[in-house]
């Protein structure tokens, strides 16, 4: 009998193409919503050239497979997604986690639909500082902008 276990590490440089697989999976999956505006190239592209060149890009790793991630910089948690069949298992928690460990002040944005996701950050104690109506956002989809702050 084999044992799950999860282990959460820096992601390597190689592992970008799996990263952006991941977020294509849960975007799809949690918010069917948004128009479709890449391809799965592009977002490898963005993953390799853009996030692992700018964010700090931990990774869920369970038996072996990679299962979810969130890539921060100093201030804001740029992107947390989670496979759709690993959600529940307190990955993105722990995930979110390892930003905060790192920072005092975190802001994300998230989409005003997204409630799952709404309800998880407020959880963690991020809180909403402003909705928009999305006509500056890529998806042209209302957004909201949250922050949490460590306090002591």
């Amino acid at each position: 009998m084999t044992t799950r276990e999860t282990v959460f590490r820096h992601a390597t440089p190689d592992e970008a193409d799996t990263v952006a697989m991941i977020s294509r999976k849960s975007r799809t999956y949690f918010l069917p919503y948004l128009p479709a505006l890449h391809t799965f190239e592009d977002d490898k592209w963005f993953f390799r050239n853009r996030v692992f060149m700018q964010c700090e890009v931990w990774v869920a790793e369970d038996n072996h497979e990679l299962v979810g991630f969130c890539a921060f910089e100093e201030g804001w948690v740029q992107h947390l997604y989670i496979l759709p069949t690993h959600v529940g298992r307190a990955l993105g928690g722990a995930l979110l986690n390892k930003a905060k460990d790192s920072h005092s002040f975190l802001q994300l944005w998230v989409f005003q639909r997204n409630t799952r996701a709404i309800s998880f950050y407020e959880r963690h104690g991020f809180q909403k500082v402003r909705e928009t109506d999305g006509s500056v956002n890529e998806e042209k989809t209302p957004d909201a902008l949250y922050e949490w702050c460590y306090s002591a």
